[in-house]
């Protein structure tokens, strides 16, 4: 049975010969398994000189980059909680989450920091702002690295204490952190290596913000227990990306379908340039048969589906290279976690009926017990007791699994709109929304769209006789949200038609905005 992982018991670990190997690339360093190592202690202790101690939040809001990933594993090495913050978010986001996560460091890029730093006054546990500029040599965070110890510090780990809170958006209109342990973290990294799905020689890319706890489970977390090179790749074009596949020779690749969508179809990106990616992966059990067809035939395989929650960490089920492809399956559950579907009464339901779908921990087999649950929404009990009800996560989410339970996602928490990979709850946007007290009620939905997925369409009933200008609404909400949050058009409607219980009918919705597409 798998021991109980945290960072130093990994890093630690004899026999692993892969001290000189490359372990970290972006585009201003380069570090073996032994320099990252070096660098992760010299951050402890950088951070440990801010007053950082175990159970302090640590705030990172900074570009792709190496940064990020030692920031991460330093904290870890303190037993500090890692909280990232995504620079696209509005100033007012980001002000609340490290608020509300009560952070008491914050490493950011300069334009974050003078972001912050207006707001700086209101946030009380808020002690430091670092800035970090990976091309300045001379900037603030480097020159503390540069005076730090280069030794391990001495800290007792929890594997099973909270390190990480990963804010995902709420359905009352504002994000709940989702508390993770050292363990969650590392442990799909070491599922992968036991089930001999990442290796020493394969190279991880990645090119999503490493804000996101899921992309550090994915990346850097994996790849240390790998052996193997992870390359921080900081552009989003197609053809960026490809240089980076092409000059590293990266084979593990997972992205968001938009971003596949232009690596198959950008004129300026040679199908050669990708020889190396031996495994693709993008997310998307509803993609188009044509966008399938167009990913066989440029990589000569399926394209691999999967279910993910940011409360899994990271994926929950997936379809394994070489299995049958069944229409709508986002494939098996992970062999460590358990998958069931549950009738409000939280009764397990039988094969091909649908419910809620709910993950914990194996019961039975070589896995039994070693998955452990979120620990909860930070500073939220009552929404933790509810969401973990039984010793299993609910997701929200309703779904089916059938008799060789293959997982099938029937509703994705309701009204989830995904644009780009990026998931949007429309309560975020209609909160903005109803500030204005023209706005007698709105409510956003997702227009279908071939390359992001879905687009961000908002409703709005005005107020008698004082209707607000579209042009004033949208601007609100570029001054509130994060731009891929942005609605890409305002509909004004006399009156909202609605249900028996006075809700919105939401798709009636829908279907007019697919109607008018």
């Amino acid at each position: 049975m798998l021991e109980p992982l945290d960072l130093t018991g990994v890093l630690a670990r004899p026999g692993s010969g892969h001290a000189e190997r490359p372990a970290l690339v972006d585009r201003h360093a380069r570090y073996s398994f032994r320099e990252l190592e070096r660098e992760a202690n010299r951050a402890a202790h950088a951070l440990r000189g801010l007053g950082v101690k175990t159970g302090d939040r640590v705030a990172l809001s900074l570009p792709n980059g190496a940064d990020l990933a030692v920031a991460l594993l330093g904290a870890w090495k303190l037993g500090a909680i890692w909280v990232g913050v995504h620079r696209v978010l509005a100033p007012p986001e980001k002000a609340h989450q490290l608020d509300d996560s009560g952070s008491r460091v914050l490493l950011a890029d300069p334009e974050t920091a003078g972001q912050v730093g207006r707001d700086a006054g209101r946030l009380g546990q808020l002690e430091h702002i670092v800035e970090v500029d990976p091309g300045d040599p001379d900037s603030e965070w480097a020159a503390r690295l540069q005076a730090a110890e280069p030794s391990p510090p001495e800290v007792e780990i929890d594997p099973f204490a909270p390190a990480a809170i990963a804010y995902t958006s709420g359905t009352t209109g504002l994000p709940k952190g989702a508390v993770h342990s050292q363990h969650n973290g590392l442990l799909p990294g070491a599922v992968s290596v036991r089930r001999g799905t990442i290796g020493a020689d394969e190279t991880i890319g990645n090119m999503l913000p490493m804000t996101i706890f899921n992309l550090n489970v994915l990346g850097v977390l994996t790849s240390i227990q790998a052996g193997c090179k992870y390359v921080v790749m900081d552009t989003r074009d197609a053809p960026g990306i490809a240089g980076w596949i092409r000059r590293e020779r990266v084979a593990y690749f997972t992205s968001v379908p938009a971003v596949i969508h232009d690596l198959l179809t950008h004129p300026e990106v040679d199908p050669e340039d990708l020889k190396s990616l031996t495994q693709p992966r993008v997310g998307g059990s509803n993609s188009p048969e044509w966008f399938r067809r167009l990913f066989r035939e440029r990589f000569g395989k399926d394209l691999s589906t999967s279910y993910a929650l940011t409360e899994g960490p990271t994926l929950v089920t997936r379809e394994d290279a070489g299995e049958e492809r069944v229409p709508g399956s986002c494939g098996r559950a992970l062999p460590h976690i358990e998958v069931t579907i549950r009738d409000p009464e939280d009764a397990e339901l039988p094969a091909g009926e649908t419910g809620e779908i709910c993950i914990g921990p194996r019961r039975d087999g070589p896995w039994k017990g070693v998955y452990r649950t979120v620990l909860g929404y930070w500073r939220q009990p009552e929404r933790s007791a509810e969401a973990l009800r039984g010793g299993r996560f609910h997701t929200g989410d309703l779904g089916r699994m059938d008799a060789e339970e293959r997982v099938f996602v029937v509703e994705r928490r309701s009204e989830l709109i995904i644009r780009g990979g990026s998931n949007i709850y429309p309560s975020e946007i209609e909160r903005v929304l109803r500030q204005d007290e023209r706005v007698a009620d709105c409510a956003v939905v997702g227009r279908p769209d071939e390359r992001l997925g879905e687009t961000v369409v908002a409703f709005v009933e005005p107020a008698a006789g004082n209707p607000p200008p579209a042009s004033e609404l949208l601007a609100r909400c570029r001054e509130n949200l994060a731009r891929y949050k942005w609605p890409e058009e305002v509909l004004f409607v006399d009156t909202f038609e609605r249900g028996a219980m006075g809700k919105i009918d939401r798709a009636a919705l829908r279907r007019r905005v697919v109607e008018a597409a």
